[in-house]
């Protein structure tokens, strides 16, 4: 660059850090304007009546007055503070003459993450999502829409650094004038930190037109790597935010990530664009009161994932509890009863035919004293049911024969193989669902696909509710009180919700902990089932709009898991089925559309690879069209001169090598260096994060929707043979560098067998 260009790109760049600092000034005005109303709020409900009564009329609308004015104050604050870090992102020279461009009346019009107005009520920034910032995103040199110049400013923090213009007519006019190569092109190249960039100033027409689609139905944004339908969605999620806030802030909207390490990545993502109205989850999260990080092994996950497993489910919540009673033998009103297990069986199924399971406790014991009548049947029926309700060994019976059953704790049934086999399920798959359970045992986590299980039978057996209390006798209560005389320092009458007193040996003995404990006393438990059942489920949230990402890796029983959060919702749905995770496409597409419902669908392609380099992306499409020979394969725009580097070491120096590798990388990126490894090799390449604090170590399936300045890509083989979608992981693991990547394949037998690249 010449020395004049440095010179008119300094002017330019003053210029635009003058108009910023102004609109920083406003800001500071404005966080100041926050703080008066919000001591204007505390000082309302302010009264001198404290311990003299209840207050007056007008100081209860004081104090109402005040939480309204405090509650505004302070989410206008942390508006503010979420918009702080670049918000003047873009600039447009426009020009509303009808004739030739340049020959009518000029206005310059910026655009950022919030509107900014001055103490004369001028707009100093445009919001990005309002109508006025459309031709950001929509102008082009087809469709100017009065568009001379859009200019991109880049910034850190406060400070403006460098800017980057589009001209969207044939030649400038004489006094304006256009800086750098193209903003897109800019904003490509630029590296990538720990968390998302912000490329509102970069979307394109096609993007925009999916952005801003109608609310109403499903919207699905597909693409290969690098297309930027990730950020295409969250955008779209904040616009109808935006476009719609009473229907969107009252229903909410789910935005749905494929891992825990995804959702962190982009968390910040909405919240900067003005929105914190979203619960953003991934699939090992999206039922309260559980997550879940762990991934099965390939036939594991097929097995749970696929509907078939509905069947096995709905037989499991008609079986009795494994500790329950068998039989029933009582008298009641001098009349013996005694119900055998083929009694109770009928009950069970009498009960269930009409009921949840878990909210059915009064409906079980009126089927138990309908079956005791017909034994009996003497004197007046109504009045033997109630004395058999009544009945303390009765209620004691059926409080463990029809205890509520929460959904993970029965799905851990199924470390029984002789159950699973009864229930339908196959010698092999019996043992793969019982050796799955025992690690959850011995571990205390959860899977991923587990997940979408609990919350299948939770939809069967319904919520877990506390059963009523029972009731207790005088002299109970009095030895009871007079307990200390015994050197009982403390004793809780109340009892658990399954029936157990607390603190009993059903539920860990002395010294343990229950976390459902309802008294607020932590106790620790022993027992690894109550590890794994800690807490309570939450109840279904419905949704008004659900966003899924990386769509094609749901499985089709985590479709329905989302189905049920988005009945009455709107959808986006990102995905590409070349970097699926799932086989069965098929499948898990029928049971997709069911969640959908009969809503319209629309769809929108993205085909541009903004993200890779086309040497790296060239590498990863050649490998894929091998194996998925109709794999939709986008357009690489960007080109560094740099290919692939593909390096071989014997076992012994893998790491060694790694290392080298990883300091090379870090020199020639200015952002975040992945390793990128199979879990044989994670544990011994730590090592490589020694080279910088930006190298980061991850698994393969967890670098899904990420991206990276540059990666290392350790044993390609063994990635597929470990990885659902085999070569579609690793068609993903390829595709996450922006800039640099290097393939490192251990030689003389280190390797798998399984795949290639």
């Amino acid at each position: 660059m010449s020395a004049t260009t440095n010179d008119v790109v300094a002017v330019e760049i003053a210029a635009e850090q003058a108009h910023v600092d102004r609109v920083y000034d406003e800001l500071a005005k404005a966080a100041d304007r926050v703080g008066l109303v919000h001591a204007e709020g505390m000082a309302r409900g302010r009264t001198e009546r404290a311990g003299t009564g209840d207050p007056r009329e007008e100081e209860l609308a004081g104090l109402f007055e005040r939480d309204a004015l405090v509650f505004a104050a302070n989410r206008r604050r942390a508006s503010l503070e979420h918009q702080h870090e670049g918000l003047v992102f873009g600039r447009l020279d426009l020009d509303h003459g009808a004739g030739e461009p340049g020959t009518g009346e000029r206005e310059v019009r910026y655009v950022g993450r919030l509107g900014v107005r001055d103490d004369d009520y001028e707009p100093l920034v445009v919001d990005w999502r309002a109508p006025a910032a459309a031709p950001f995103y929509r102008a082009t040199p087809v469709d100017p829409q009065g568009v001379l110049r859009r200019r991109v400013l880049r910034c850190r923090g406060e400070q403006v650094v460098g800017v980057e213009d589009d001209l969207m007519v044939a030649a400038a006019p004489e006094d304006l004038v256009v800086v750098g190569d193209g903003a897109l092109m800019a904003a490509l190249t630029r590296s990538r930190g720990e968390r998302m960039r912000d490329i509102v100033a970069t979307i394109q027409q096609h993007q925009d037109e999916a952005i801003r689609a109608p609310a109403r139905g499903v919207t699905e944004i597909t693409g290969g790597p690098g297309t930027g339908k990730t950020v295409v969605a969250l955008h779209r999620a904040a616009y109808l935010l935006y476009s719609d806030r009473r229907r969107y802030e009252a229903g909410g909207v789910l935005v749905v990530g494929p891992s825990a390490a995804y959702t962190a990545y982009i968390e910040r993502v909405l919240p900067s664009l003005g929105e914190d109205t979203v619960s953003l989850r991934s699939v090992g999260d999206v039922v309260g009161g559980m997550t879940a990080t762990v991934l099965d092994d390939p036939a594991t996950a097929a097995l749970k994932g696929s509907l078939r497993i509905r069947t096995l489910l709905s037989r499991l919540t008609r079986e009795p509890v494994p500790d329950a009673p068998t039989e029933l033998r009582v008298f009641v009103a001098g009349h013996p009863v005694r119900l055998r297990p083929a009694d109770l069986e009928r009950a069970r199924r009498q009960v269930l035919r009409h009921h949840h399971r878990n909210t059915s406790y009064d409906a079980a014991v009126e089927a138990l004293a309908g079956l005791a009548w017909e034994q009996v049947q003497q004197g007046d029926r109504a009045e033997f049911v109630d004395r058999f309700t009544d009945a303390g060994d009765v209620e004691t019976f059926a409080r463990a024969w029809w205890r509520p059953v929460d959904p993970r704790e029965m799905l851990l049934w199924l470390v029984d193989e002789n159950l699973a086999r009864r229930l339908g399920a196959s010698v092999d798959e019996a043992r793969l669902l019982a050796d799955s359970y025992r690690r959850a045992l011995d571990d205390g986590r959860w899977s991923v696909a587990d997940v979408a299980l609990v919350d299948d039978l939770h939809a069967r057996l319904g919520p877990v509710v506390d059963l009523p209390s029972e009731e207790r006798g005088f002299y109970e209560i009095e030895e009871l009180d007079d307990a200390s005389q015994y050197g009982v320092a403390a004793l809780r009458v109340g009892r658990d919700g399954d029936g157990r007193p607390d603190g009993g040996a059903a539920s860990g003995g002395p010294g343990s902990t229950d976390g459902n404990a309802g008294d607020g006393h932590a106790r620790v438990s022993r027992d690894p089932v109550d590890r794994l059942t800690a807490g309570r489920l939450g109840g279904v949230e419905e949704y008004a709009h659900v966003l899924v990402d990386e769509a094609q890796d749901i499985s089709p029983m985590q479709w329905r898991m989302l189905g049920r959060r988005g009945r009455w919702a709107s959808w986006t749905v990102v995905g590409d089925l070349a970097q699926a995770s799932w086989d069965d496409l098929e499948e898990a597409a029928r049971a997709r559309e069911e969640a959908f419902g009969s809503s319209v669908r629309r769809a929108f392609h993205m085909d541009t690879n903004y993200r890779n380099a086309r040497e790296i992306f060239d590498h990863a499409a050649r490998m894929v069209r091998e194996h998925v020979p109709d794999a939709d394969i986008p357009r690489a725009v960007r080109e560094t001169g740099h290919h692939p580097a593909e390096l071989d070491a014997p076992a012994e120096e893998v790491v060694a090598t790694a290392s080298s590798a990883v300091r090379d990388l870090v020199s020639q990126v200015e952002g975040q260096v992945a390793v990128i490894a199979p879990d044989r090799w994670r544990d011994r390449l730590t090592p490589v994060l020694d080279a910088a604090d930006r190298v980061v170590l991850v698994d393969p399936l967890s670098t899904k929707g990420l991206e990276y300045d540059a990666t290392l890509v350790v044993d390609p083989d063994e990635i597929v043979a470990e990885s659902p979608g085999g070569v579609r992981a690793l068609y993903v693991v390829l595709t996450r560098a922006a800039h640099r990547t290097s393939i490192l394949r251990p030689v003389d037998g280190a390797g798998s067998d399984g795949g290639s690249d």
